[in-house]
C-alpha cells in the first residue's frame, strides 16, 4: 500500500502519565479471522486490530468466499465456511504489509484445490517465503514466485493433499502455523516438531474453535500434532491488547523521568513476555496488575514507572519470545547504564526491514555507542539520555518508526523520522495516544 511520506518528530517534555489501551494483539487478530473464516457459523470478535495489516487479512477471506464485516459498535463477524470451503479468488489477494498475514494465508491455501495470486507492499515483495513455500510444498501444493522465493506469487492447492511431519530449521511461529492450517485439510495428522517453543496463539485458538490440537514434549523440544479434517464451530474471541504495541508506551514511561504509565487488558503470553523479563532484569519498575484470562489467553494490566535501568545480557534463546521489540529494546538498552549485549538477532535482517542494520544506525545517529557483532547487537549507555538530533530512516518499517519516537521523547535533542505512515500498520492512533499521556510529537 502506498503512503505520502509523513516527517515526524518528537522531543522531550514532562512525564508521561494515565491509563491506556493498546490496539488488539496483531498475531491473534490475523489468526481470529482466519480461523473463524475455517469455521462453521458465526465468530464474534471483540477488540481485533484495525490496522491495514489486519484490514488487508479481512479483505483477503472476503474474496476467498467468507464473510468478514465490521458492526458499528465496533465488534467483527466472521460468517465461516469451514475447512476446505474456500473459493477461489477473482483478483490478487494483496496482503499489504503482513508477513504474518502471507505466510499463514498460503498454509491455508496450500491444501485447497484452488489457484490463487499473492503480493504485497514493497516492503512485503522483499521479504523471504520460502521458509514455508519449501514446507507447504511437501502437501502437493505447487508455488510459483520471484526468486527467492518472493511476492508475487502463484500458490495452487494440493487436490489430494498429505499430512506431513516438518521439523522447523529455525524457530519460527509463523512458519509452524503456516504448516498446522495446512494439516486441517489433509488426512490423519500433521506434525511440526520444533527445536525451541514459539508462540503458540494458532495451538490455542485452534482449541477454542473445537480442533483436535496436542502439544507434546520432543527430545529437544516440542512436537505439535493437528488432526486433519475437524469439524470447527464458530466461538467468540476477545482479542488482548498486543504487547508489541504496549512496549512502546511502557518502554517510554521507563526513559522518561516522572513517568508512570498503565497499559491495561495486555496479553501476557508466556511465549510473549521476553521484552518484560528483559526490562526486569534491567532493573524496570513494572508490575502485572488485574491477572486474568480472556478467550484462551491469558491478560493482564501492566504498570510501569520511571526509574535507572542498568545494561544486561539478553540470550539468544530469548529471541523467538520477543522478536518484534528488539527495537523498543534498544531504546532502553541506550538509556540505561553500561553494555547490553543482545544476542542471536539473524531473524531482524529479514522483518519489515533490516532490523538489525536499521537499530545500529540509527542509535548510532542519535550518539550512541552502538556495535553489530556477527548476529550481536551491542550497546553502550551512559545511564543519562542520548544527543539524539537525527533524522532517522526508518525504511517502511512501523517498529523502526516507533521506537526512535520514543527515543526522542528522553534524548536532549529532538529526534525525526522520515516517515510515520507505517505505523498505520500495526498501531493506529499511536501519536494521539502517547501524546494523550504528555509526549510531545508532531509534524516535522
Amino acid at each position: 500500500m502506498a503512503h505520502p511520506a509523513s516527517p515526524t518528530v518528537a522531543r522531550h517534555g514532562g512525564p508521561l502519565a494515565g491509563a491506556i489501551r493498546v490496539p488488539g494483539d496483531k498475531s491473534i487478530s490475523h489468526r481470529a479471522l482466519m480461523l473463524g473464516a475455517l469455521a462453521i457459523g458465526r465468530t464474534e470478535i471483540t477488540g481485533l486490530l484495525e490496522g491495514e495489516d489486519v484490514l488487508a487479512t479481512a479483505a483477503a477471506l472476503n474474496a476467498l468466499g467468507a464473510s468478514v464485516t465490521r458492526g458499528g459498535d465496533g465488534r467483527w463477524s466472521v460468517d465461516g465456511i469451514g475447512v476446505g470451503g474456500l473459493a477461489e479468488p477473482q483478483d490478487l489477494l494483496d496482503l499489504g504489509n503482513s508477513g504474518t498475514a502471507a505466510r499463514l494465508l498460503l498454509g491455508v491455501l496450500a491444501t485447497h484445490p484452488i489457484t490463487a495470486f499473492v503480493t504485497g507492499d514493497a516492503s512485503l515483495r522483499r521479504r523471504p517465503m520460502g521458509r514455508v513455500v519449501e514446507p507447504l510444498s511437501r502437501f502437493g501444493a505447487r508455488f510459483v514466485s520471484r526468486e527467492g522465493g518472493r511476492l508475487p506469487l502463484a500458490v495452487s492447492g494440493a487436490a489430494d493433499p498429505i499430512p506431513i511431519v516438518y521439523r522447523l530449521p529455525v524457530p519460527s511461529a509463523q512458519v509452524k502455523s503456516a504448516v498446522l492450517l495446512a494439516g486441517l485439510n489433509a488426512p490423519g495428522a500433521t506434525i511440526v516438531i520444533e527445536r525451541q517453543p514459539t508462540r503458540d496463539h494458532t495451538e490455542r485458538m485452534l482449541r477454542h474453535f473445537g480442533a483436535a490440537v496436542s502439544t507434546e514434549p520432543e527430545e529437544g523440544g516440542l512436537r505439535v500434532t493437528v488432526e486433519g479434517f475437524p469439524e470447527m464451530t464458530a466461538a467468540p474471541i476477545i482479542v488482548p491488547g498486543d504487547p508489541s504495541s504496549a512496549a512502546f508506551p511502557l518502554v517510554a514511561a521507563l526513559i522518561v523521568p516522572g513517568s508512570d504509565v498503565t497499559v491495561e487488558g495486555v496479553g501476557i503470553n508466556p511465549l510473549r513476555t521476553g521484552l518484560l523479563e528483559c526490562l526486569c532484569e534491567m532493573g524496570a519498575d513494572i508490575a502485572l496488575l488485574n491477572r486474568r484470562e480472556e478467550g484462551g489467553e491469558p491478560v493482564a494490566d501492566i504498570r510501569a514507572r520511571a526509574g535507572t535501568l542498568a545494561g544486561a545480557e539478553i540470550p539468544a534463546e530469548r529471541a523467538p519470545r520477543m522478536i518484534d521489540e528488539y527495537p523498543i529494546l534498544a531504546v532502553a538498552a541506550a538509556c540505561a547504564r553500561g553494555r547490553t549485549v543482545m544476542r542471536g538477532l539473524a531473524e531482524l535482517r529479514v522483518k519489515e526491514s533490516d532490523r538489525l542494520a536499521a537499530i545500529a544506525a540509527g542509535l548510532a545517529g542519535c550518539g550512541v555507542r552502538v556495535v553489530v557483532d556477527g548476529d550481536d547487537l551491542i550497546i553502550e549507555g551512559d545511564g543519562g539520555p542520548p544527543a539524539a538530533g537525527a533524522l532517522i530512516e526508518t525504511q517502511l518499517d512501523h517498529r523502526i518508526a516507533m521506537a526512535f519516537l520514543v527515543l526522542g521523547l528522553a534524548a536532549k535533542e529532538p529526534v525525526r523520522i522520515d516517515d510515520a505512515a507505517p505505523i498505520a500498520t500495526s498501531f493506529p492512533g499511536f501519536i494521539a495516544m502517547m501524546n494523550r499521556l504528555g509526549a510531545a510529537i508532531g509534524e516535522a
